[in-house]
């Protein structure tokens, strides 16, 4: 592990106060008014903004530039927005808007994948990052609790990490390994296409060992792993954006649980095809029971049932990314025109119509509480 600042005996005092008391779970009780959180522009301007569960402003902060995704607190007080890969900001917010945003920092060899997630207990954030000049993904360690520092990193097992999630028992964070290699130097080149290697990694937060790789079978080699959920019954879900040929067409959703093989699940043929063979996002409903997976190249949303697999259904959003958790078999949604709807896999109802003079939404909406 390559620690900052920090030797190893305090990183592991605070990753162990990290963990809490408590190990996350499905709530029993859901909160009646629901607020979530996602980037957006407006004009020329960049900015968070908190929601409620009819699309409407409840508190917006402003970001310095275009803002992907959010690591939240448990709590529902604190959130991090990650710049956009290959970012080069992180941002502590308070979502009562009581104290100024900060400014986490960035290491100088590193840059942000645009996604991360809180400890249990709201102590430190893990961040996936791009050591670039060793060609290897990172977490980033950050103590946000006692002075908002970067107390080091481990790796991820693979190459551009994307997402990254806390597990139920509040300990084991598994990541996307997107497998694709970037560097700062190489404008937006992908540059190991014929040889990616993505795949699911679970690591310990409390020592950052790796404790288990998942991959995909080599015939799927160029389908980057991005975006995951976790369903009630504790297992992982992911959606992909294939890199090969434009006119293949792999299975965009996975599952895997600890111990076995990843699982693939298809679509129908004319669903895989306007999907375009890109999943900007997914996420599960309230229940944990329907897994929602959107394609903004496809302007559309697809369902699948958590438990079999099978597919349910789809919606039609146009530049529709944004998902996040709203009741039994719905979520809310966003869309990069201003859009903002109710889906699921056999309802749509139109909060805000499409409408080019609105926010446009970034690809992803978080719940906070």
């Amino acid at each position: 592990m390559r620690s900052t600042a920090i030797d190893r005996r305090t990183f592991l005092a605070l990753a162990a106060s990290a963990l809490g008391q408590t190990s996350l779970g499905w709530a029993s009780e859901l909160p009646s008014q629901a607020l979530y959180i996602g980037a957006r522009r407006v004009g020329q301007n960049y900015e968070a903004a908190i929601i409620d569960e009819r699309g409407k402003d409840q508190l917006v902060l402003p970001l310095e530039d275009r803002g992907h995704s959010f690591a939240i607190d448990a709590e529902g007080n604190r959130a991090v927005a990650f710049a956009r890969s290959p970012g080069r900001f992180a941002v502590l917010l308070s979502l009562d808007g009581s104290t100024e945003p900060v400014a986490l920092p960035v290491d100088p060899e590193r840059h942000f994948f645009g996604h991360g997630a809180f400890g249990s207990n709201g102590r430190l954030l893990f961040a996936t990052e791009n050591d670039y000049d060793a060609g290897r993904g990172v977490i980033g360690v950050y103590d946000v609790a006692g002075g908002n520092r970067r107390i080091g990193e481990f790796t991820t097992g693979g190459v551009g990490p994307h997402e990254a999630i806390l597990m139920p028992d509040g300990r084991t964070l598994v990541t996307g390994n997107g497998g694709i290699l970037t560097h700062p130097d190489y404008d937006g080149i992908d540059l190991n296409l014929a040889d990616m290697r993505p795949s699911l990694a679970y690591s310990d937060i409390e020592t950052g060992d790796l404790l288990e790789v998942a991959t995909l079978p080599p015939a799927l080699h160029q389908l980057s792993i991005r975006h995951l959920a976790v369903s009630a019954d504790g297992a992982v879900w992911f959606g992909c954006q294939h890199q090969g040929p434009r006119t293949e067409r792999p299975p965009l959703i996975g599952r895997h649980r600890r111990g076995r093989d990843i699982e693939l699940f298809f679509a129908p043929p004319d669903v895989l095809r306007q999907m375009d063979n890109y999943v900007g996002s997914i996420a599960v409903d309230r229940s944990g029971t329907v897994v929602a997976a959107a394609s903004p190249r496809g302007g559309m949303i697809a369902y699948w049932d958590a438990t079999t697999g099978r597919y349910l259904g789809m919606q039609q959003l146009a530049d529709g990314c944004g998902i996040a958790p709203l009741g039994e078999q719905s979520l809310l949604s966003t869309s990069g025109r201003g859009a903002i709807a109710v889906t699921g896999p056999d309802r749509f109802e139109s909060l805000r119509p499409e409408d080019r003079t609105a926010p446009e939404w970034d690809h992803h909406l978080r719940l906070v509480i």
